[in-house]
C-alpha cells in the first residue's frame, strides 16, 4: 500500500484580512482627527501573501518592495496625506510613489496615530524602553458612537401618537430593547405672532401649556426620517426639538502619548544614555540638565509639540522628562518654563522600534503570512 502524506494547505489571505487585523490591533477610530489612516492604496480584494513593514516610503523602500515582490506594505507614515491633484509614476514624490505602487498592484496600509494610541503601539514601545511603568495616555480617547439623542416637547394627550411615530421611524432602540424613551412632565410657553395658527391657545397672547419632555435614542443613519416622522405626527405648527451627540465611555488605556512612572533616583541623563544606546540614536538631544532627577516620563513618538503641556494629569512639570522624536525651539522653552527636561531622539528613531512588535501581532492575527521589515527604511539624518 502506497504511503499517504498530508499536504499542508497554505492559508490564502486578501488585503481585506490585513484591514481586519489592523482594525483589531490599532482601530482607525483611535487615530487623531487630522490624520489619514487605513487602506490608502489598492483594493481590499487583492491577494496578500507577502507584507513589508516600514516607517517611511522612500525611493529605496519602493525599490526594495518591487524586488521583494510584496503584495502590500504597512507604511506607518501615510503615503497619501494632503489633497492630491495628479498621480504620475515617479520616485521623486509621495504622490509619484503612490502612483507607482498602485500601478504595481501593491496595497498600502497606514496606521500612524492609531498605532500611537493603542496598547503595545509606538508610544508603549518607546516608554517601556525608557524604563517607564504604569503607562497611561495623555488624554483618553473616546470611541465614536453611531447614535444621538432626540428631545422634543409634546402636549400630554399627543405623547403616545408622537412616540409611536418616532419608534416606527427607527428611534428608541437600546440593545435588544425597543420603544425606549424618557418622559418628564412640565410646562412650556409660547407667544404666537399674527402669522401663526397655534394648535392650543390663541395668537397674540402668552400661553402656558402642560407638555411632556420626550427623549429617544436615534441611530445617526435614521435621524432624517425620525425628524420627518416627528414633524408629521406632532400637533404643533412649529414643534421644538433638539438633537444631542452621544459619547461612548472612555476607552481606558487608549489615547495619544503615554505618561509613565520612573524608578526612584532616576536622572534625565540616565534616561537619555539608555535610550541613545538602545536605539543607536545618532543625534539625540537633551533639553535641561542631565543631573536633574525625574520621576515621570511624558512619551510621544515623532513630534510631541505642546501635547505634554496639557494632559489629563495637568501636563509636564518639575521632575518630569518629555521623551519624543523632535522638539521645536519654542516647545523646548515651554518645557523648561514648566521645570521639565526633554529628550529628542530623532523622529524616525523614536518610531521604528514599534515595527517588530507590530509584525509579531500581525503574524499572530494572520498565521502563515510572510512578513518582512524593510531593510532600506532608514533615519534620514546623519552625523555628517
Amino acid at each position: 500500500m502506497a504511503k499517504q502524506t498530508k499536504q499542508k494547505t497554505k492559508q490564502r489571505y486578501t488585503v481585506a484580512d490585513l484591514n481586519a487585523a489592523m482594525e483589531s490591533i490599532a482601530p482607525t477610530w483611535a487615530a487623531a482627527d487630522w490624520d489619514n489612516v487605513g487602506l490608502l492604496i489598492g483594493s481590499s480584494g487583492w491577494p496578500l501573501t507577502r507584507l513589508m513593514l516600514t516607517i517611511d516610503m522612500t525611493a529605496a523602500v519602493l525599490d526594495e518592495a518591487l524586488k521583494s515582490k510584496v503584495d502590500a506594505i504597512l507604511c506607518y507614515h501615510p503615503v497619501v496625506f494632503k489633497a492630491t491633484k495628479r498621480l504620475v509614476v515617479s520616485d521623486q514624490s509621495q504622490e509619484g510613489m503612490a502612483a507607482a505602487l498602485l500601478s504595481e498592484r501593491i496595497a498600502v496600509y497606514s496606521p500612524h496615530t492609531a498605532l500611537d494610541a493603542v496598547a503595545g503601539g509606538t508610544n508603549d514601545t518607546l516608554a517601556t524602553m525608557a524604563g517607564a511603568i504604569n503607562l497611561r495616555p495623555f488624554n483618553t480617547a473616546n470611541k465614536p458612537t453611531k447614535e444621538c439623542k432626540l428631545v422634543t416637547f409634546v402636549p400630554h394627550d399627543h405623547v403616545s401618537a408622537v412616540s409611536e411615530a418616532l419608534f416606527s421611524a427607527g428611534a428608541g432602540r437600546i440593545g435588544d430593547y425597543e420603544k425606549c424613551s424618557y418622559r418628564l412632565d412640565g410646562n412650556g410657553t409660547f407667544f404666537g405672532t399674527d402669522g401663526t395658527n397655534p394648535t392650543v391657545g390663541k395668537r397674540g397672547q402668552l400661553e402656558t401649556v402642560a407638555e411632556t419632555r420626550l427623549e429617544v435614542v436615534v441611530p445617526k443613519r435614521a435621524l432624517v426620517q425620525v425628524v420627518a416622522a416627528l414633524m408629521a405626527a406632532h400637533p404643533y405648527e412649529e414643534p421644538a426639538y433638539d438633537v444631542y451627540p452621544l459619547h461612548a465611555a472612555p476607552q481606558i488605556g487608549v489615547g495619544q502619548g503615554r505618561i509613565g512612572d520612573l524608578p526612584p533616583k532616576t536622572t534625565a541623563g540616565a534616561v537619555y544614555d539608555a535610550l541613545a544606546r538602545k536605539l543607536k540614536a545618532p543625534h539625540a538631544l537633551l533639553v535641561g540638565s542631565a543631573r536633574q532627577r525625574v520621576r515621570r516620563a511624558f512619551v510621544c513618538v515623532g513630534s510631541a509639540g505642546t501635547m505634554p503641556l496639557a494632559t489629563d494629569e495637568g501636563g509636564c512639570g518639575a521632575g518630569d522628562v518629555v521623551i519624543t522624536g523632535e522638539i521645536r525651539h519654542h516647545d523646548a522653552l515651554a518645557y523648561q518654563r514648566r521645570g521639565a527636561t526633554a529628550i529628542a531622539l530623532g523622529h524616525w528613531t523614536s518610531e521604528r522600534p514599534a515595527l517588530k512588535p507590530l509584525e509579531t501581532m500581525i503574524k499572530k492575527s494572520l498565521p502563515g503570512l510572510t512578513t518582512m521589515l524593510s531593510k532600506k527604511d532608514a533615519e534620514p539624518f546623519g552625523l555628517g
